[in-house]
């Protein structure tokens, strides 16, 4: 029998201590009313999903467009907990450690995977440098790649972390590397209920592409875009804006948003790709965008966070001739989403470009 979202596992532990679903009421009473500010997020979320309502209120990460609140079926939720389970066979008595902030997805779906799934899931603050118990043993958490970065010494005790949020730099891909951990990328949105694929980027001989997870199926538009199918997250099939290679069925890899792509002399250039090269050559922030031009009709540039000073030509040694920012500009510090990502759109229009 499919779980639904008006029960919760009787394995379910949260901070140590079982908890009914009615007892939750209290919890989330005394989270709102006592608790630090990220557990006044817990105890609103706790309350949202004991209420009669089927549905939840929840805000897009506001990265690629403007943030905006959207409906995500409780149950939706109950379905995506599930497939994850199966995909990490995680099983009742399982222990996760829950880091994130509970206003967004991420961290909402951390809370659902528990009490639906029956694991023992410790919470702490969601922090750069986390702050967590080094002698426990975790099955399972999410981060966001800056806390994976920031606390590597200490995830020993861990045996899977999935990543997602923002894009994972060369240089921590191959920090990774020689972490016990097993670490796997996701890639999903708000939309999605979180992550809708995988994949695992350490020990691992090649990379590999992202692969589904149980029940949603994949194909391509006419723009090359992703189109997911996912029945049991979304009624309607959902057209992204992300380009993808097609390798079967239930695997891809992802290219760059069509939205930032940039025709330069009738060349696509992706600036996803491009910043993946210039990852290990550039310690500031920085992104790569367009602007217009007479020739190009877009013209490739860069834009880095912080002080002006002049780079090595080996910094774009990586790069193919069209590939090559024809400019680049400096700002002091770049516009920001409600997450921690870099507003594009938002630092271009304080830039004199």
């Amino acid at each position: 029998m499919i779980p639904t979202y008006n029960n919760i596992h009787n394995r379910f532990k949260l901070n140590g201590r079982y908890y009914s679903l009615s007892d939750l009421s209290e919890v989330a009473y005394s989270f709102i009313k006592e608790g630090d500010d990220f557990e006044q997020k817990i105890g609103v979320f706790l309350n949202d999903w004991l209420d009669e309502k089927p549905y939840i209120i929840t805000k897009t990460s506001g990265s690629t467009a403007a943030p905006k609140l959207i409906e995500i079926s409780k149950q939706a939720m109950v379905n995506s907990a599930i497939a994850t389970g199966d995909f990490f066979n995680l099983k009742p008595g399982d222990t996760a450690l829950h880091c994130l902030p509970a206003n967004f997805i991420a961290g909402r779906m951390m809370l659902v995977r528990a009490m639906i799934l029956g694991l023992e899931i410790d919470i702490v603050k969601p922090a750069t440098h986390l702050e967590f118990s080094t002698k426990k043993h975790y099955d399972f958490c999410a981060m966001v790649p800056m806390q994976l970065q920031k606390n590597m010494s200490n995830l020993q005790h861990i045996k899977t972390i999935i990543v997602g949020g923002a894009a994972i730099s060369d240089a921590l891909l191959l920090q990774i590397q020689s972490i016990k951990p097993y670490v796997y990328q996701t890639y999903g949105m708000t939309e999605t209920v979180t992550h809708i694929a995988l994949k695992k980027i350490n020990h691992i001989k090649k990379t590999t592409p992202y692969k589904v997870l149980p029940g949603i199926k994949i194909s391509q538009d006419d723009r090359e875009c992703l189109v997911i199918s996912a029945p049991k997250l979304q009624e309607e099939s959902i057209v992204t804006n992300d380009v993808v290679i097609l390798h079967s069925k239930t695997t891809f890899d992802w290219l760059g948003r069509i939205d930032n792509v940039i025709n330069s002399g009738g060349v696509k250039l992706f600036p996803e790709q491009i910043e993946t090269k210039l990852q290990k050559h550039i310690s500031n922030r920085f992104f790569v965008s367009s602007i217009l031009d007479e020739t190009l009709g877009n013209k490739l540039i860069l834009i880095i966070e912080g002080e002006e000073k002049n780079l090595k030509p080996e910094v774009f040694k990586s790069l193919n001739a069209y590939e090559k920012p024809k400019q680049i500009f400096y700002t002091s510090k770049f516009e920001e989403t409600k997450t921690g990502k870099i507003h594009r759109k938002k630092t271009l229009e304080k830039i004199d470009l």
